[in-house]
């Protein structure tokens, strides 16, 4: 999970630049593409390696899975010495990684079997708390590089530039061979029911005499899609809203590039932070008010932090003029936004330009978002996305019973990753046409049938043994 979430974040304020600066070619629309690659490749490898682990060791497809990942970093450091076209390994580069990041269902499944009711809770949190503890250092590690710039230094042998790009996936690609290695030394099989006694692990070859045989029953499916749903929109919102961070800021405070990935990827950081003390935190409230109330709690505080982001008052946005050409403003239709968004600035930095771009008809009418109310919407995010993300794969889990979760859980990471595919382009679009007061908007109402959902399902939202008699709530 630590890996995962690493090699998610430790990019994804750089990707940008980045991308402008190999190929002047690549415009917005491009960009999201390339960000909800990851998720498209994680969406298609997740049932796969469940459904791998379900019938062999599980580290088999977690060794697979990470040495894809490895080899993947690898071509994203090197999308630059192609004569052309590079935007489109760039994009199959963080495909790649996203594909040896399917691995997660396997670790959720692995963590679902391996402990009881009452333990499932505090380690799906650990759990958790890795994840997030990922998207922590992701952010540093680019602040960090970024001290290297743009220019860094070449290792003409092998063709290897090594800036503040390239760097975080060198160091991703060494992370995941430290995983392999620890994966095959410390790893081993273990499987419980949902009391917490050892069952029969269909994962491993030798079995112990006091096993018990894995209890039988119906899986509540109407429960499992809608767990589905929570899950897909959690995601979703989460998603979008890491994309918009840095164009928004851009837009908004008239921002540099290596500006944005400074002090995005030190926001970004500081979320993490948060959503590790709230996973600490969540353990204990789990205890006490139950898991679906969290989810519940989770969603509400989400929406007031996507409604405070909405514009108000009559500052406007500094505008970027410097595109504009004839005295007139272009023809903002849908197209033609996607295409001139955040066009690329020339190699002296010093000319670069800043600020809302005129071709983004918005710019004009809108009002500003202070920054205070950007800081205030992302601590409410980073407290309710965490909440929400923990209890909703923790629900999933207990939903399912002590049977293997490998291709249940393959679907749940498939629907994540279609909402981080979704997101980005979702919020591309609508921001860079209609701007952030429709754009948050819309996600504020996406919340609101979100709540409405949960509430309709509320009841449904018990664990196996429980819906069964076995145990008692």
């Amino acid at each position: 999970m630590f890996l995962s979430s690493v090699g998610f974040s430790i990019v994804i304020m750089s990707i940008w630049p980045y991308l402008q600066k190999i190929d002047q070619t690549a415009d917005a629309s491009f960009l999201g593409w390339v960000i909800a690659s990851f998720s498209l490749g994680q969406m298609v490898a997740s049932p796969i390696f469940g459904l791998w682990s379900n019938y062999r060791p599980r580290k088999e497809p977690l060794i697979v899975s990470i040495f894809i990942s490895v080899a993947a970093n690898c071509l994203y450091a090197y999308v630059h010495v192609p004569a052309s076209h590079n935007k489109y390994y760039m994009l199959a580069a963080r495909g790649l990684v996203g594909f040896g990041a399917g691995n997660v269902a396997v670790i959720r499944s692995y963590i679902a079997g391996a402990t009881s009711l009452q333990e499932r809770t505090s380690s799906m949190a650990n759990t958790s708390a890795c994840q997030a503890l990922g998207f922590i250092l992701g952010p540093v590690f680019q602040t960090c590089f970024a001290l290297i710039g743009e220019k860094g230094v070449t290792w003409d042998v092998i063709k290897l530039q090594i800036n503040m790009y390239t760097a975080p996936v060198l160091l991703g690609a060494f992370m995941g061979i430290l995983n392999i290695i620890l994966i095959l030394t410390i790893l081993r099989e273990h499987r419980v029911d949902d009391s917490g006694r050892q069952c029969k692990n269909i994962n491993f070859e030798e079995a112990s005499t006091d096993e018990v045989q894995v209890p039988q029953g119906n899986i509540d499916q109407i429960a499992v899609v809608a767990t589905n749903v929570l899950f897909f929109v959690i995601l979703f919102i989460f998603a979008l809203f890491e994309t918009i961070v840095t164009p928004l800021t851009m837009d908004m405070y008239a921002w540099t590039r290596e500006q944005a990935v400074l002090y995005d990827g030190i926001i970004l950081a500081a979320l993490g932070v948060e959503a590790v003390i709230i996973f600490m935190g969540i353990k204990l409230l789990s205890k006490k008010i139950g898991e679906r109330a969290l989810l519940l709690g989770g969603l509400i505080i989400i929406w007031v932090g996507f409604f405070v982001l909405l514009p108000w008052g009559n500052q406007f946005p500094k505008i970027q003029w410097e595109d504009l050409h004839n005295n007139s403003i272009p023809n903002t239709t849908f197209g033609e936004v996607i295409i001139t968004l955040w066009k690329s600035p020339r190699e002296d930095h010093s000319e670069e330009p800043t600020g809302c771009p005129v071709e983004q008809a918005w710019c004009l009418y809108t009002p500003m978002i202070h920054l205070a109310q950007f800081l205030i919407s992302a601590v409410l995010v980073g407290i309710g996305y965490p909440s929400c993300n923990v209890m909703s794969y923790t629900l999933y889990s207990k939903i399912l019973g002590p049977n293997p979760q490998g291709v249940y859980m393959g679907w749940l990471t498939a629907s994540g990753s279609a909402a981080r595919i979704l997101g980005p382009v979702f919020i591309s679009q609508v921001y860079t046409a209609w701007g952030p007061r429709w754009a948050f908007s819309l996600v504020c109402g996406m919340v609101v049938l979100t709540i409405t959902l949960l509430g309709a399902v509320y009841r449904r939202l018990v664990a196996f043994s429980v819906r069964h008699g076995r145990i008692q709530e």
